[in-house]
């Protein structure tokens, strides 16, 4: 007989570790856990110098959010521990964050750190404190689908963070636990307060943890202080038509605060980190069609053999909804031919595979975007003419 966690034995012969961002999603699951008698144990992770940020509410990694998770443990009635991440998630998430920009590239850190502080290091933690499972408070469902379980997207679609957990292997996915997939928000927020969670009407972690205010290149000059380069604002028909302070300054799909005009809507449609360039164009040069990807992953029942094109549903941006696609498996290299294209795509985000676009989909998986082609002669991933210089 297998309890509510799919797993063997009695709820208290089986320990929990539940992963406590000091936010509501989390302090339910743990809650919840404790209800349903469970030996459950919270850890929360100081992934930064949160001094400057005590007094952000909305920053999933903030001092006050640490103290919080000890409230919500301390109410609940488990043990709670506190572990220093700093330098691995500097590693891990933040430079390769920095890198990325510097590359013309948009990073994804949530997905960094799910792929690697949170479901590498710290589920070996939790094997290390005698954990069944892993447990979190995101917005995703899974179940035994034959000898190993199966990801799919969550009843609440609005809070759907699938997009995000791409990357979860198939061994990290066998030992995670999604208590919260299968109920709205609102529910949520119902339970903390039933709970009695001080937490229950937190805000939402909106902002990337170590970013404030929004402010990415003010980041990425302090972890990489020359980082902002000069260079020319070329138009995709090779004339130059400004300046700028370095690409870290601009992503791709980007219309605002370019700095240049001619007589037409612009729009930043690449990323010369190279050449230190930035390529802007109409909106129809940011149609793309094809993706190329690397580091893929694949939580599939079928195997990703060499020669393999199959139909799938992707997405290519966390708030849109999976489209058709094709994947073709050549020469190694996994390319997504997306049927119907999709605006905006840069390098640095995720492609993710679902089987279908209902609600009930199931991830399947996916892989970082090295690259892009456009539609049409919109073709920018080429190498330009050299530009030349016309009257602005």
């Amino acid at each position: 007989m297998h309890n509510s966690l799919d797993l063997p034995g009695r709820p208290e012969d089986t320990r929990v570790v539940v992963a406590m961002s000091g936010g509501v999603d989390s302090s339910v699951v743990a809650a919840l856990m404790k209800q349903q008698g469970y030996d459950v144990v919270g850890v929360t992770l100081q992934l930064y110098d949160h001094g400057v940020a005590v007094n952000r509410a909305k920053s999933c990694c903030a001092g006050q959010d640490i103290h919080d998770a000890r409230r919500a443990a301390e109410k609940i009635g488990i043990p709670h521990y506190v572990l220093d991440y700093e330098s691995r998630f500097k590693e891990a998430v933040m430079d390769r964050f920095a890198d990325s920009y510097i590359a013309g590239e948009t990073p994804i850190p949530c997905v960094s750190c799910n792929q690697t502080v949170k479901f590498q290091d710290l589920l070996k933690t939790a094997k290390d404190l005698g954990a069944d499972v892993l447990a979190t408070g995101h917005y995703v469902r899974s179940s035994a689908s034959g000898n190993k379980r199966a990801m799919y997207r969550p009843t609440d679609l609005d809070r759907d963070q699938s997009y995000f957990l791409f990357a979860t292997t198939q061994e990290q996915l066998d030992f995670l636990r999604f208590p919260l997939g299968g109920m709205p928000k609102s529910k949520v927020r119902e339970l903390a307060h039933g709970f009695g969670l001080s937490i229950a009407d937190k805000p939402d972690s909106q902002d990337i943890c170590f970013v404030p205010n929004g402010d990415y290149a003010e980041v990425i000059r302090k972890l990489r202080p020359n980082a902002a380069e000069p260079g020319d604002i070329v138009h995709i028909d090779g004339r130059v038509l400004g300046k700028h302070e370095g690409i870290i300054h601009f992503t791709i799909g980007q219309r605002r605060g370019i700095g240049v005009s001619a007589g037409e809507p612009l729009y930043v449609v690449r990323l010369d980190a190279d050449a230190k360039r930035v390529i802007v164009g109409p909106r129809e040069a940011l149609a793309t069609r094809k993706v190329f990807l690397r580091e893929v992953n694949w939580i599939g029942d079928t195997l990703l053999d060499e020669g393999a094109e199959f139909e799938i549903f992707a997405k290519v941006r966390s708030t849109r909804p999976p489209a058709p696609a094709i994947v073709r498996i050549e020469s190694g290299s996994t390319t997504v031919e997306l049927t119907s294209g999709e605006a905006g795509v840069a390098p640095g985000q995720a492609c993710v595979f679902f089987d279908n676009d209902t609600e009930e989909a199931r991830v399947l998986g996916g892989g970082w975007i090295a690259r892009t082609e456009r539609a049409g002669h919109w073709q920018v991933d080429s190498p330009q003419p050299e530009p030349q210089v016309s009257a602005v």
